[in-house]
């Protein structure tokens, strides 16, 4: 049976002036589908077996092609977004007819010329589309500890939950919204902790680095706003989260943790205004 969206092994039946026509070698009922002559770059004899990728032409019709798209069924990867109009965005998946990416299977913002991570699935009208919905194509059986540093693409962003990534393009992980700091955004490539590996095998991920990695980070991002503004800094404890964040780009427990440190060392003090430094 010829399938839509993968690579398989077809039968050459005949050969006409456009081309060849294979078809399954266990589906003698089904009709044969084209393999155009400017995929023929070598002879192929009647009765042959070629590997072929099989999708849907201009005109909806089955079609052939010798080339390796950049994603087929089952598969996730990264397409670049070439053109976007009423009906969706165009990603570029190596192919002659570009891959839609339909509106109600976008996440967040699609531009023209960004890349994003998208899957592969056959729509209602039995044609080829990517979709951003990655959720449940991703494992949760990664080879990852707690602490481990890896690689990921954000596919989804919601602001009561946070950033969801896929790890090496296959794992699932999640960068909890408390731990989102500056702009995060679909598409966007991250390096980040494991911060946990949850029971079901599930990533929790963090943007910053171990307590004590991220303290001394944390004191000298204070230390150099405090030279900025000439020995001041206009936030202390009984400010909120959010002019923490805003501010200085951490949370307000990382903040406190920070300026315990500087205290003990004796280098600033606490004023009700804010921060002072002494030296």
């Amino acid at each position: 049976m010829i399938k839509l969206g993968i690579i398989q092994k077809l039968i050459a039946v005949r050969k006409t002036n456009i081309g060849l026509y294979i078809k399954s070698e266990n589906d003698e009922d089904a009709d044969a589908i084209l393999l155009p002559n400017n995929q023929l770059s070598e002879k192929i004899d009647i009765g042959e077996e070629v590997e072929v990728f099989v999708y849907r032409d201009s005109e909806d019709r089955l079609i052939a092609t010798l080339k390796t798209p950049l994603i087929t069924i089952g598969e996730l990867a990264v397409l670049r977004v070439i053109e976007t109009n009423s009906i969706g965005a165009f990603m570029d998946w190596g192919l002659e007819k570009d891959l839609l990416l339909p509106f109600k299977e976008q996440s967040g913002k699609i531009l023209k010329d960004c890349s994003y991570l998208v899957g592969l699935y056959v729509d209602k009208s039995d044609r080829l589309c990517a979709t951003m919905n990655v959720y449940n194509m991703l494992s949760s059986e990664s080879p990852y500890k707690k602490n481990d540093r890896v690689k990921g693409i954000v596919y989804n962003v919601s602001k009561e939950i946070g950033a969801f990534v896929a790890v090496d393009n296959k794992y699932q992980g999640l960068i909890p919204a408390n731990e989102l700091f500056g702009s995060c955004t679909e598409g966007d490539c991250v390096e980040v902790r494991i911060k946990a590996v949850k029971p079901d095998g599930k990533l929790d991920l963090s943007l910053r680095e171990e307590a004590q990695v991220e303290i001394e980070g944390d004191t000298q991002k204070i230390m150099e706003r405090l030279e900025r503004g000439k020995g001041t800094l206009l936030i202390n404890d009984s400010s909120s989260p959010e002019k923490i964040k805003l501010e200085l780009g951490m949370s307000k427990k990382a903040f406190k943790r920070a300026v315990g440190r500087l205290l003990k060392e004796g280098v600033i003090k606490i004023t009700d205004l804010g921060i002072e430094r002494l030296w």
